[in-house]
């Protein structure tokens, strides 16, 4: 799980792109927002820019049974503009 220490470093999303925080993506897939990505399966985080793909199917190995990786964004840097 993402950790912080300082509170007043964060802040509550509630813009208009606010849907970004609830999609899942593939592995190897591209987003559209840079942050940190969460492994909706087994809880691994990942950090993720932009311009590269999110990682790869090989990243980390579930254990069996678990099903594939799914990646969802966590925490983001500032959203891109509309």
């Amino acid at each position: 799980m993402a950790i912080y220490k300082y509170s007043t470093h964060l802040h509550q999303y509630s813009g208009q792109n606010e849907g970004e925080f609830d999609k899942i993506y593939e592995p190897g897939s591209r987003s559209a927002w840079s942050g940190i990505y969460r492994c909706i399966v087994c809880g691994h985080e990942a950090v993720h820019t932009i311009d590269k793909s999110l990682p790869p199917q090989n990243h980390h190995v579930h254990k069996s049974g678990h099903g594939k990786i799914q990646w969802k964004l966590v925490v983001s840097d500032s959203p891109p503009p509309s």
